[in-house]
């Protein structure tokens, strides 16, 4: 495996319409890098998926992961937690590979230009973090959306992270890793939002996390009034007037775009890259997958696997121990 810059995205089939325009924006401004899709999922019947015909140089599947006690541990995740859960221990078989310096990006990222001052960051700091705010708000329901919404969600978005192959980078990437194994919920009132919240501790537990504060790198939907989005005449995209690097199109579909609308200020821009990125998701659209699929969102039987299951089953001891695969087990084991 090559020693430089290695990217990884983790996304189910579902996402991989997503993850392709990732795929295809990176290479745009970094074929050099090699591209890696964790994939917590499996292929629907009949479906064909052919890595020769992807932005991806390599797919990782969980049984490549090492995770112990693999089955519990998948049925223990709704589709959101276990996407993010994978993300600690992908990182460290990276950095266990030999990579020098590591780039995780959310699916539903496409960069807008290159994103080498952070490869230089790696040179001198040993984690990149992005807070989702470096600014404060001064509209009261802005106040409630995103800085509230920071509280609740972690201070720091984990949509992008870059750590380097350094001694105390890899410290970092095994602590989260072991949290993440272990704590990787969608549990806001018990203080845990899947990965993020983790990373609060970051800047206090390791020595050498950078926080970038360039308002150009993770321009969403909750930091969109404080970064207005302008197009120069040569085409130059600016966020806040500095150079987008890159945008987190989360959940354009529907929550996220109301959002986007409430914060744009009247301004266009950001509608021009929503009608961009929407005709890039068609481009890249998954024939013959069938709608919502999630191969880890059923039993056996084909009944529906809803939250309260997954999170009886983390919780009792004794359906863990007289039930190894609750898959197939069935929802019989939760009096149902």
């Amino acid at each position: 495996m090559s020693r430089g810059v290695q990217c990884f995205t983790s996304a189910t089939f579902a996402y991989l319409d997503r993850a392709r325009v990732l795929g295809e924006t990176l290479r745009r401004f970094h074929p050099d890098w090699t591209l890696s899709l964790c994939l917590p999922d499996e292929e629907p019947p009949g479906f064909k998926f052919d890595i020769a015909n992807e932005a991806f140089h390599r797919i990782v599947r969980l049984s490549e992961l090492d995770i112990p006690d693999l089955t519990r541990w998948i049925f223990d995740h709704d589709i959101v937690e276990l996407c993010t859960a994978v993300k600690g221990p992908m990182l460290c078989k990276l950095l266990d590979e030999g990579a020098e310096k590591v780039v995780y990006l959310d699916p539903d990222i496409a960069l807008f230009d290159e994103l080498t001052p952070v490869v230089s960051l790696l040179d001198h700091y040993n984690v990149v973090l992005t807070p989702h705010q470096i600014g404060p708000d001064q509209d009261l329901t802005a106040i409630m959306d995103n800085e509230i919404g920071s509280l609740k969600h972690g201070i720091y978005n984990l949509g992008f992270l870059a750590v380097a192959g350094t001694l105390e980078g890899r410290r970092f990437a095994g602590w989260w890793r072991d949290r993440l194994l272990r704590f990787c919920f969608d549990d806001i009132p018990n203080g845990l939002f899947t990965d993020q919240r983790w990373c609060d501790h970051a800047p206090v537990f390791f020595d050498g996390v950078h926080i970038l504060r360039d308002p150009g790198y993770n321009v969403a939907s909750w930091n969109l009034s404080r970064r207005p989005i302008t197009i120069e005449e040569d085409g130059t995209i600016r966020a806040a007037g500095h150079v987008l690097r890159f945008f987190h199109f989360t959940k354009v579909t529907n929550v996220g775009e109301i959002m986007l609308e409430r914060y744009a200020g009247g301004r266009i821009e950001v509608f021009e890259l929503l009608k961009w990125y929407r005709r890039r998701l068609s481009v890249n659209a998954v024939p013959g997958l069938p709608g919502s699929w999630w191969a880890y969102d059923h039993f056996s039987n084909g009944t529906k696997i809803v939250r309260e299951h997954r999170i009886a089953y983390r919780n009792s001891a004794a359906l863990r121990g007289r039930y190894p695969d609750p898959f197939e087990a069935g929802p019989r084991i939760f009096g149902r």
